[in-house]
């Protein structure tokens, strides 16, 4: 069987929503019907937007420390004041940029920007990812009889190419990364240290079908993926690289 995307097109929303309503209401209207071993891949600013995760910048009240990072690096001082509040972590940044993380997924502005908003208004990441995603695959289990995997994907930078590619921000119902350590290459050498990013894989396939502007494709079923499917309860731990591991960043700060 081979690997299947098929693109869900929407209404344009505003304001909250029930998610959940939506998605069946979605689906029935693309003349589609869900099979077991789907994955839904869906995107963070469409959740966003049914939680009411939207902020007018102007209404920020910029503290101290938010002044200081938007004068470090000549950015707007409301914008850097919403930045600081969702971040972890700011590790650094250039002009207009910081760099930041949010559930421990780095990026420039802690992912928030004002794609798909209009004026003054931002989108913020989906509140408790984790616990959307796995909520919502109950939901469809206990509704529809159904498991299913669920995926929340944002569009990434990759450090040194042009162009965004999808990320998986959270996920629920399958395993986010296979173990590859211990099978062995084509030349029969043993793999000491890969592991195959299978969420991250499906979201930025998925992502290429659902666009990147105007396309209304919210939600996209990943179909026939042979990815594993799994009951237990996904944790962010499980998907991101201590920084003093990963190579990236180990070799800009020595």
């Amino acid at each position: 069987m081979n690997l299947t995307v098929i693109p869900l097109t929407s209404e344009k929303k505003n304001g909250k929503f029930s998610f959940f309503n939506e998605l069946k209401k979605i689906v029935h209207n693309n003349k589609v019907t869900m099979k077991e071993g789907d994955v839904l891949v869906i995107s963070s600013k469409f959740i966003s937007n049914s939680q009411g995760r939207i902020l007018n910048i102007e209404k920020s009240k910029v503290c101290e420390k938010a002044r200081k990072i938007a004068e470090k690096f000549n950015a707007n001082e409301q914008f850097m004041e919403i930045v600081y509040r969702e971040s972890d972590r700011i590790v650094g940044g250039v002009t207009g940029f910081a760099m930041a993380t949010t559930n421990g997924i780095l990026a420039p502005n802690a992912g928030i920007d004002k794609s798909n908003s209009k004026g003054t208004k931002i989108i913020l990441y989906p509140n408790e990812p984790y616990k959307f995603a796995e909520e919502l695959k109950r939901k469809i289990f206990l509704e529809l009889n159904l498991h299913v995997g669920i995926i929340i994907v944002d569009s990434r930078l990759m450090p040194a190419r042009i162009g965004t590619t999808g990320v998986a921000i959270a996920c629920a119902g399958i395993e986010p990364t296979k173990d590859l350590r211990g099978d062995k290459d084509l030349d029969g050498n043993p793999l000491k240290v890969t592991f195959q990013a299978t969420a991250d894989n499906l979201a930025s396939i998925a992502n290429h079908k659902m666009g990147e502007g105007n396309d209304l494709h919210p939600i996209a079923i990943v179909r026939d993926s042979e990815s594993e499917l799994t009951n237990r309860q996904i944790v962010p731990e499980e998907m991101i690289i201590p920084y003093e591991q990963c190579v990236y960043i180990r070799s800009f700060s020595s």
